[in-house]
């Protein structure tokens, strides 16, 4: 779905493919014959705009058959689909029954993870529409917090750099610029949006930014007028915002809500848990350790990283982020100019949600997404945007 902003540019809204993972190419196509066209049907639009994410051995595949490449491209537009970013977070893996801390492998230490980027970036140039120039990808926030000292710093930063040198010469021999995005996320080297400020400060390249995902903003308890202001006044770049909603617990010394949280503490994904007190930011990794370990003082609000539907908060007692969502988003697109053109809707966890809120079949699947679109779509309204045909 595209924009137009006051200022004259185009906005694009996709959504996640994630939420469908696939590891191969003939998954990724089925993918757009039974999810991406029926929620572009929902939504009653002619074009949908939706967010690849290409496993290892799918990008694999793309790279070397160039055939498959334009098979893809055909497949596309004749679902009425485009692609301008690429998620580019996950490798391999992230329909396993658990992913947990293997979806942050390889990180920006390890070449496996420069090597697919950069095959990345080479397939977004070729899947741009043809009136787009600029594309972008959303990666890994260096790597885990764990191991990680000057050496491995200096690595990763070497690896960004020789990055920033292939999206350079890409956009000289094709004439479409790649920009890469890291995503902060709790628990990882670069945690939060202040995080982000050193290491790609040391880099000082435009195509190395920051995507936005704002779950994860959320989740630190990161005021987005102040995040956003300090990127942009360190010079920092947001070639892509995630619009995703973290998990709510405003009383959590209370038994009902420790319960409501109980039921979306599941074995899939990881979902880092804080509290901010006077005394500062306190954290696990996982929500069953903040409910069965007792390391998070209950005497201030909880938030965990568990990617709600952002349409459908959860039940009292619990609640979604979404208000920082909408602060975020009016302070990215809502002023004279956009910080950035790239917007996703990013929710994966639909399958993760407690039982009864799951979507039993596809067609349930494709109502909650077109509805998650529909609310970004009626907020980008709110904020002045046009919607384009």
């Amino acid at each position: 779905m595209r924009f137009r902003h006051p200022d004259g540019s185009v906005v694009h809204l996709a959504y996640c493919t994630n939420v469908h993972p696939a590891e191969t190419l003939e998954g990724v196509l089925a993918q757009l014959r039974d999810h991406c066209e029926p929620v572009r049907k929902r939504l009653g639009r002619d074009r949908l705009g939706i967010g690849l994410w290409l496993a290892k051995d799918a990008a694999h595949a793309l790279h070397t058959d160039p055939a498959a490449l334009r098979g893809l491209r055909t497949a596309l537009d004749r679902r009425g689909l485009e692609v301008v970013t690429l998620n580019g977070f996950p490798y391999q893996g992230f329909g396993a029954a658990e992913v947990k801390y293997r979806v942050y492998r390889p990180d920006w230490t390890e070449p496996e993870r420069l090597a697919y980027t950069s095959g990345l970036a080479d397939l977004l140039a070729a899947l741009l529409p043809a009136d787009v120039t600029e594309g972008s990808i959303s990666t890994l926030p260096l790597a885990w917090r764990t191991l990680w000292d000057d050496r491995a710093a200096r690595t990763a930063r070497t690896a960004l750099t020789t990055l920033a040198g292939r999206l350079d010469a890409l956009a000289e021999l094709t004439g479409k610029s790649i920009r890469i995005a890291l995503e902060p996320e709790p628990g990882c080297i670069v945690e939060t949006t202040a995080d982000a400020i050193e290491p790609l400060a040391a880099i000082a390249h435009p195509r190395i930014g920051v995507c936005v995902d704002t779950c994860h903003l959320a989740t630190s308890f990161e005021e987005p007028a102040a995040a956003l202001d300090a990127l942009t006044a360190a010079g920092i770049t947001i070639p892509k915002v995630q619009l995703s909603a973290a998990l709510h617990a405003e009383h959590p010394h209370l038994q009902d809500v420790r319960d409501a949280l109980a039921a979306f503490s599941e074995p899939r994904f990881l979902h880092q848990t804080r509290a901010r007190t006077a005394g500062g930011l306190h954290g696990t990794d996982d929500l069953h350790q903040a409910l069965t370990e007792g390391p998070l003082p209950t005497g201030a609000p909880w938030r965990a990283h568990f990617h709600v539907p952002l349409h459908a908060p959860p039940a009292p007692p619990l609640t979604s982020t979404v208000p920082v969502l909408k602060d975020a988003l009016a302070r990215l697109v809502g002023g004279p100019a956009p910080l950035t053109h790239h917007l996703e809707v990013e929710t994966y966890t639909w399958q993760a949600l407690p039982a009864e809120l799951r979507p039993r079949t596809r067609a349930q699947l494709a109502d909650g997404i077109a509805a998650e679109l529909g609310l970004a779509r009626d907020l980008l309204h709110d904020l002045g945007l046009k919607e384009l045909p």
